[in-house]
């Protein structure tokens, strides 16, 4: 019988190639995003439902899943990988901004989650695929509301464990450091004005991210980390993927904070 992965997020970047690579290995495929009505290519595929799921919208969310099942018959992979970034000084980003980051990048998992937990414990058995990143991990230039966000799927993804491993059903974090899926260019930048007093800092971030982004990285490489992580059986939590994040790392481990700080203050021409 055919196993059957929910994915957020399918219309472009990882979520696409995550939907590709599990249809490629037999599995059934929900692959919801915002606007399915847009979407050309994973409608043509057999075995692959395209629906409407907005993880700031939970209508959306229970009827999405609730869609899935009555397809397949179960879930037994979620992949959570819906989200977006808001990069920019802390001081100029709107509430509206921050409060658009958290309900996505963090309330959307839990919400995303919490609808698909009943059939999984129904079964006793699932995987839960969390995206978090590099920036899950380390403190980031610029970066402060969206580290903010991926630490906490961190913290939401690592305590859950104890709660869903002994029910059968693991978790998983999928850590990508920095590829060129257009994510980067479609984040959330605040205006920052020439007199605002973090205007050198952020000019010099900016400069510095959009030379170095995804460079020489393939993003098939998180699709099939993904697969891997979702069918490996092991009790592994975490999976960084791309050298940058490995070798951000590295130094991570080898440095205390003030080294760890005044590397990238260097590397960022802070």
């Amino acid at each position: 019988m055919r196993r059957t992965v929910l994915i957020t997020g399918a219309s472009q970047g990882f979520g696409k190639l995550i939907a590709k690579k599990f249809h490629k290995e037999g599995w059934n495929v929900i692959a919801t995003m915002r606007t399915p009505e847009k979407e050309t290519e994973l409608t043509e595929l057999d075995n692959v439902l395209v629906n409407r799921l907005d993880v700031t919208d939970k209508d959306s969310i229970t009827k999405s899943v609730a869609e899935g099942v009555e397809r397949f018959g179960k879930i037994d992979v979620l992949v959570n990988n819906a989200g977006f970034g808001l990069q920019g000084p802390y001081m100029s980003s709107s509430e509206e901004m921050v409060s658009k980051q958290m309900n996505v990048n963090v309330f959307g998992v839990l919400n995303v989650t919490r609808a698909v937990l009943p059939y999984m414990e129904k079964n006793k058995d699932g995987v839960i695929v969390n995206f978090s990143s590099i920036a899950g991990l380390v403190g980031l230039p610029h970066t402060a509301v969206y580290n903010a966000t991926k630490y906490a799927v961190e913290g939401f993804t690592e305590g859950l464990q104890y709660e869903l491993n002994p029910i059968g059903i693991k978790l998983k974090l999928v850590q990508p450091g920095a590829f060129n899926t257009g994510f980067v260019s479609s984040m959330d930048r605040p205006d920052v004005s020439d007199n605002c007093i973090y205007k050198a800092g952020w000019d010099a971030t900016v400069a510095q991210i959009d030379s170095m982004i995804g460079e020489g990285q393939d993003p098939q490489e998180v699709a099939d980390i993904t697969f891997l992580a979702a069918t490996d059986g092991e009790e592994t939590l975490r999976y960084i993927v791309g050298g940058d994040a490995i070798q951000i790392m590295e130094a991570r481990k080898q440095m205390n904070d003030v080294e760890f700080k005044s590397m990238l203050m260097e590397a960022f021409n802070l």
